[in-house]
């Protein structure tokens, strides 16, 4: 049976229904990038260590994002395959897909926490660490990866709660998390002296409790589409169809790594004051992509849930609030960063040289990311619409295909600005192939919906 959460998926005024959802996904996500930034401010003051600190803490960021992107697999495809079926009244698929998202995320847990410990100070030292830094970032990930499995859950499931319209119960599993850690930090990090440590043991606490929230309501009678024991036996077919759409968000997610080890690895050569700088640079990058991400949170379902009934002009008129609000979001707070780049460094640093180095590099490294909403817009629409083979496509081009390559190439004729202007040329020049694609193709893809017999291409 339809519940009213559901329901309104496919019933309501699509404005207020997308802020609806998108609202509590943005405001989460933003309390959620709060606490990863004050774990920065607050490892960036402390005293006699913070700068090394900070760029200690900047090179584990890399391997937390790949640990952290197999949980996009299920959350980016299982939870838009389970909306879709929610659309077509196959209750009985969407709750296999949740059982086998669920198995898939402690497996993943068990396969990179056996990895990173294993070659933890040799991919770190791959990745930029040097002498100096080393130390504070084995510090921070030997604790970090205890809570793998909390992080997972947390986010490789609370997708699946936006799936059965609940954006309310979602924002308050970040917002647990996110709130605590920030009640925390200090405590950890300058009251019991902890320093790097504490930082990483306030993090997996508060990812703990995330994962708890997430479960207890997953396993309740509150949740339309519930976590049961009876769908959790593992399905070819379910699981290869969550690879199928999961790979493209995977790849966002990862090639974000991949991308942290070229850039670190290349500006280690220049000097730690510029892998400090980078760490306060994509900090930036973050803040102004949470509108995006929350948006993308809210909308998906939506998109995925009407696509699924077969309702063609809800799926036009939910890009169309979606479109136009990401690009507007996310082009302001690009503009407010490049204008004011050293009030954005003093919140971290009180060192000159590096709010000095930041004051310069941030709209060179910023520049493209002006029209970025476009592609977080059209992208994450290729997602919902079950488009798997031209997601990986688009998820590669912007990393992969573009900016490793400019990262390792620019450096020679630029020097480290080259570094930092590879990211603005990759973003800009994606976001015009994905419009242009998705403008292309969108059209072909409403074409061929029939109600219930939609499948993944």
């Amino acid at each position: 049976m339809i519940n009213k959460y559901e329901e309104r998926l496919g019933t309501e005024r699509m404005l207020p229904l997308v802020f609806k959802m998108a609202l509590p996904a943005v405001a989460a996500q933003f309390v959620n990038l709060l606490y990863s930034m004050v774990d920065r401010i607050y490892i960036g003051h402390i005293p006699g260590i913070g700068t090394d600190a900070l760029a200690g803490v900047g090179v584990t960021t890399s391997l937390v994002i790949l640990i952290s992107s197999f949980s996009a697999i299920v959350g980016g495809g299982g939870a838009p395959l389970a909306a879709i079926a929610l659309g077509q009244g196959d209750r009985s698929r969407a709750g296999k897909i949740l059982g086998n998202g669920f198995i898939l995320l402690i497996l993943f847990t068990l396969f990179t926490s056996l990895i990173a410990y294993t070659f933890m100070e040799p991919v770190l030292l791959f990745t930029g660490a040097s002498e100096n830094t080393l130390e504070y970032a084995v510090d921070y990930l030997s604790i970090y990866l205890l809570g793998t499995i909390f992080v997972e859950i947390s986010t490789g499931l609370n997708s699946f709660i936006n799936a059965q319209g609940r954006p309310a119960i979602a924002m308050y599993s970040v917002l647990i998390g996110a709130l605590l850690n920030i009640v925390l930090d200090p405590i950890f990090i300058f009251w019991l002296d902890m320093g790097v440590k504490g930082a990483a043991l306030a993090t997996v606490l508060s990812q703990a409790c995330s994962a708890v929230w997430v479960l207890t309501f997953l396993f309740s009678r509150h949740a339309s589409l519930p976590l049961e024991k009876r769908y959790m036996a593992l399905n070819r077919e379910i699981i290869l169809s969550i690879f199928a759409l999961g790979v493209s968000p995977f790849i966002m997610a990862s090639t974000e790594s991949l991308v942290g080890f070229v850039l670190n690895s290349s500006l280690k050569d220049f000097g730690d004051i510029y892998v400090s700088a980078l760490t306060i640079l994509q900090s930036a990058m973050q803040f102004a992509s949470v509108p995006l991400t929350g948006f993308a949170q809210g909308f998906v379902p939506i998109v995925s849930y009407n696509y699924g009934h077969g309702d063609k002009q809800r799926v036009k008129d939910c890009f169309r609030v979606a479109l136009i609000t990401m690009f507007s979001f996310n082009l302001l707070l690009m503009l407010f960063m490049i204008l004011f780049p050293s009030t954005v460094a003093s919140a971290f640093t009180s060192d000159e040289r590096l709010i000095e180095t930041v004051r310069w590099a941030m709209p060179v490294f910023l520049g493209g990311m002006t029209i970025f909403g476009l592609q977080r817009a059209c992208q994450n629409m290729f997602v919902a619409l079950g488009q798997a083979k031209i997601s990986i496509f688009i998820a590669l081009l912007r990393k992969a295909i573009l900016l490793i390559p400019l990262a390792l190439i620019l450096p020679h004729f630029m020097g480290v600005a080259g570094v930092y202007a590879a990211e603005a040329i990759s973003d800009a020049t994606a976001a015009i192939c994905c419009t242009l694609l998705f403008f292309w193709q969108f059209p072909k893809i409403l074409g061929k919906i029939q109600r219930s017999t939609l499948h993944i291409s």
